[in-house]
């Protein structure tokens, strides 16, 4: 009995020695892609922006956009962009991770440490994101070694290009080496302006996502990492009392005024008819600067930050490795017009809000409601949109088990080294619950038609190769749901995972 754990110990000192090697391989020597420089250029726009090496940063993703920023915090004290990138590769659909194998990149607000910096990754180069958080445990959400890495390859993480990767590597190991002992990563759906609240309000992820805008209106209003806790199963952003758990923390009021401001704007947009729409992928998406039919011109969507402008001829003469699944990049994404059952004249948050109600907010009191044109007072203070549900599902059936072929993300250097995951049995969902309203069958119409589309046009325009799989193959006589849950689902399982034995 005593040889197993001499025998551990030796798998793990070999695990070590391999550690500083490329890929856990010990041809070609050690690995020094991690001490990569920044680049020259990159120093130059630090300097103009009054940023050194050694200052903080903070990193935001956004999935539609398909962009991730990193930002520094400056002389001032407070933190100012320092260039954006375009992501190469996420998989799924807007909206966040839920379980293991859901092809879904993490949306929300982690924290990354020195520890998570893998400078053996499979892919170049990696940090793990921290997934799952205290809140995705909090909402029973499952799954592991979801990555930032390089490689145009993602199920479930953010692939960048190897020479991306490289420069976001290196801007955060000289944060570490500076003092920085954790920086926050940031992943949202898309950019949390009015216009999309208001156009994605009636998406089932609407409440999560106006849970995380509250965060992302704390860093744009005051330009300093919020602390984040967990009420229940809900973010609270702020100071310390956020920080320990309050459920009510002291709100800044620079910060109220932002939101006033926001939830104006979308009620404004909202009135006017703005439609609620909803975003089906065949699976992610990626940059239009890596698409060759689109070489224009790079630039962030949505900054009023000065930064370096991008090229599609700059980014395509970088190697982008093994695109994973590129059949369903043939097919753009599609907006479908959902309608709420209702006609919506109030925010989902409630009504129209003021200036006096933005210093109540930070006075931590209830303001008194302000009533839109031709509207009657509402029964209660708050008074939320409706949410248009997709067409009831059969009781869901016992998901395939789960073999080291099947997870997602990346691996450590010993699990890459002695066999990765081990297999595990990932949680039968619970019966989704019947639906009794007829308004909710059409949107769900919608949805699928659409999902038709996109497959029709990738049937016609894309050829793919035989695959070899691993796991239980879906029925392919079996007819799509028209559930938009299901566009979530792989039509097939991936061909490739988001790492190398």
């Amino acid at each position: 009995m005593a040889v197993r754990p001499l025998a551990a110990a030796g798998l793990i000192a070999l695990a070590l020695g391999l550690g500083a090697c490329q890929d856990g391989m010990l041809v070609g020597g050690a690995s020094t892609r991690h001490l990569t420089p920044i680049p020259a250029q990159t120093l130059s726009l630090m300097q103009t922006k009054g940023m050194s090496q050694a200052d903080p940063i903070l990193i935001r993703a956004y999935k539609k956009e398909a962009e991730m920023e990193v930002w520094k915090r400056d002389g001032s004290g407070r933190y100012a962009l320092l260039k954006t990138f375009p992501i190469c590769r996420w998989s799924g659909q807007l909206g966040p991770k839920t379980k293991q194998g859901d092809r879904q990149a993490p949306e929300g607000f982690y924290t990354i440490t020195p520890g998570q910096m893998n400078p053996n990754s499979a892919y170049y180069l990696s940090f793990d994101t921290g997934y799952p958080n205290a809140f995705d445990r909090a909402n029973g959400r499952t799954g592991s070694y979801l990555m930032v890495h390089g490689t145009c390859s993602s199920a479930g993480c953010f692939a960048m290009t190897d020479a991306s990767m490289a420069e976001i590597y290196a801007i955060a190991r000289e944060a570490f080496s500076g003092g920085q002992r954790a920086f926050q990563f940031q992943s949202y759906p898309f950019r949390m302006t009015a216009q999309n609240m208001a156009k994605f309000r009636n998406d089932p992820n609407a409440p999560f996502w106006r849970n995380l805008k509250e965060g992302a209106d704390y860093f744009e209003a005051l330009r300093q990492e919020p602390k984040v806790g967990l009420c229940g199963t809900k973010y609270v952003f702020g100071g310390a009392d956020a920080a320990a758990g309050s459920c009510n923390p002291k709100v800044d009021p620079q910060v109220a005024e932002k939101r006033v401001q926001d939830d104006q704007q979308i009620a404004e947009l909202v009135a006017k008819g703005t439609p609620a729409t909803r975003v089906v992928y065949q699976d992610g998406g990626q940059n239009p600067v890596f698409r060759p039919a689109n070489m224009t011109a790079f630039a962030s969507l949505g900054s009023k930050e000065e930064e370096q402008p991008y090229s599609a001829k700059e980014f395509g003469r970088y190697h982008l490795g093994e695109v994973s699944r590129p059949e369903t990049l043939a097919a753009a994404p599609e907006e479908i017009v959902i309608e709420p059952k209702a006609k919506a004249t109030m925010l989902a948050s409630g009504p129209i809000p003021t200036k006096a109600a933005a210093a109540a907010l930070a006075r931590k009191e209830k303001p008194a409601p302000v009533m839109l044109a031709a509207q009657t007072p509402p029964a209660k203070a708050e008074v939320k949109l409706e949410t248009v549900q997709a067409e009831p599902l059969k009781a869901a059936e016992k998901p395939a088990r789960v073999t080291v072929a099947d997870a997602e993300g990346d691996l450590s250097a010993f699990q890459k080294v002695f066999g990765g995951l081990a297999a595990k049995e990932p949680p039968a969902p619970a019966p989704a619950t019947l639906a009794t309203d007829a308004a909710t069958v059409e949107p769900a119409k919608q949805v699928h038609a659409a999902r038709a589309r996109i497959q029709a046009h990738m049937a016609k325009s894309v050829t793919t190769k035989p695959i070899t799989v691993t796991g239980a193959i879906p029925d392919a006589k079996k007819p799509d749901h028209p559930k938009l849950a299901e566009a979530r689902k792989s039509d097939k399982p991936s061909e490739k995972t988001d790492r190398k034995p």
